[in-house]
Parts: C-alpha cells; structure tokens; sequence
C-alpha cells in the first residue's frame, strides 16, 4: 500500500513539474499574441483586470459545482454511520490534490506572463509624447513644460496626445497618482522617474499623493484638465504670451526715483 502510493507520488510530482515548465512557455506564447502593444496604459492593465476577474469567476463557479456534489452526494444515510463512509483511492486523493494546483497554476502562470509582457510595453513610451517636468513637494505638485510654462497643481495636456511626466521630489517621497489613468510612480529627491498616460477625450481627473509624506499628506490633491487641441494649443499660447512679458519685466532695469544721482559708470 505505501509503495503503491509512493509510486503515485513520484509520478504526480514529475507530472505537476513538467506541467509547470509547459505551462510558463504556454503562457508566455499566447501573452505576445492577446496582449498587443498598448497605446493606453489604462486600456491595458483594464483589459488584465478583466481577464483576472473572469478567470476567478469561472472557477468560483466551477468548485461550488463541486462542493455542493459532494455535499448532496455524500450526505450520511444513518444515525451513526461509523465505518459506512466511503472511503477515497490512494489515487483518487492525489487526483484531487492535484486538481486544484493544475487549474490554478495554469491561470496563475497565464496572467503572470500577460501582466509582464503588459509591463514591458508599458515602459516603451511613444514618440510623439508631450513631456513635462513634475517637481513634487509638500504639499503642491509643480509642473514645468518644455518652453517654459510653469503651472502648480493642475496639468493641461491635449486631448488625443500621449504625456509623460519626469518626475523628482524636492524634500521627500511622493506618489503622483492618477487614477482615472490607472497609473502611479514614486517621485523622491536626487531620483528621476517617470509614468505616462494617454488622454483620450476633454475632461477633468484627479490627482493625489499616493505616499504619506506628512501632516497635510490629505491635502495634496490636483488636477488633470484634457483640453481639446484647439483649446490646449489657445491656452498654451496664452501662457507664453505671458511668460514673455514676465520674462521682458524682470529683464527691464526699474527707472531711478527722482533726485537719485545716475550711477557712475567704472572706470576700466
């Protein structure tokens, strides 16, 4: 009997183990073919999300079918049924041993693949990305775009354009945090990171500090605002025509008050 079950053994680990090598290559196939290079990080990890949930669901459904077999199936028929229940094969109970670890590894491995392929698209950012500068500190969020235009705790981007943001921190750690975008990174000082989106219609989306970075941790919150190209590309002209002007006023000498001598020019 112990040899006997001891056989079973050797053979059900040799059996799981070799399933576990197909499996993860399995995985990996069909993960490059189901998951395509995404071009919306929210679309992506929302389209994995699904797949997660459907998964658990069909085998939800699947052991309650069965635990409710064996609950009207192996109901006790006497008083004191002693020594009347039947009794499982040294095979039987690997079988359903290994059952579960079959199913749940398969799915595991499955999702695990989709998720890192997902991940490895999501570091290649597009081309035509609009960049800007994130500098966070407690408690506002800065934002700097490549000609200059400052903004602080509201980042207008166009609609239809992928963002991204390069982000460090000033005084400690941060999380800039977008959640209508499903996308999150850490900013900290002397550090670099980045995330990026991809805005597809006008609308306003929050922004909040995902790290507890102090007592007012609470209060630093923010805004995305999409604006359609039109709009965005009025609003940024706006913002440069203005920037220029704060610009020519700090490079304008003030006019020396009344009765104040010239100064002397030096003597080279």
């Amino acid at each position: 009997m112990h040899k006997q079950l001891a056989a079973i053994l050797r053979r059900t680990t040799v059996a799981v183990f070799g399933f576990a090598l197909a499996a993860s290559s399995w995985a990996a196939g069909p993960a490059q073919s189901t998951v395509p290079k995404i071009n919306d990080p929210a679309r992506g990890w929302d389209s994995l999300w699904h797949e997660v949930i459907v998964d658990i669901t069909i085998i939800g459904i699947l052991f309650a079918v069965v635990t409710a077999y064996f609950v009207f199936t192996s109901r006790r028929t006497a008083a004191n049924p002693v020594g009347a229940s039947p009794k499982l094969s040294p095979a039987s109970a690997v079988g359903w041993t290994v059952l579960p670890i079959f199913v749940f590894l398969s799915i595991d491995l499955y999702t695990a693949a989709n998720g890192w392929v997902l991940w490895n698209h999501y570091r290649d950012v597009p081309a035509d990305r609009l960049e800007v500068k994130l500098e966070s500190g407690m408690y506002s969020w800065d934002y700097t775009y490549p000609n200059g235009v400052r903004t602080q705790n509201e980042l207008i981007v166009p609609a239809g354009k992928p963002v991204m943001l390069r982000m460090t921190s000033r005084d400690t750690l941060h999380s800039h945090y977008i959640p209508d975008f499903r996308v999150k990174e850490d900013s900290m000082p002397g550090r670099v990171t980045y995330l990026w989106f991809h805005p597809t219609k006008p609308g306003e989306h929050l922004v909040t500090c995902a790290e507890y970075c102090g007592v007012m941790h609470s209060y630093m919150a923010g805004r995305v605002i999409v604006k359609s190209a039109e709009e965005y590309a009025a609003w940024m002209k706006q913002e440069e025509t203005m920037l220029a002007a704060a610009t020519a006023t700090e490079a304008t000498p003030a006019p020396a008050k009344a009765g104040t001598p010239a100064a002397k020019p030096k003597k080279t």
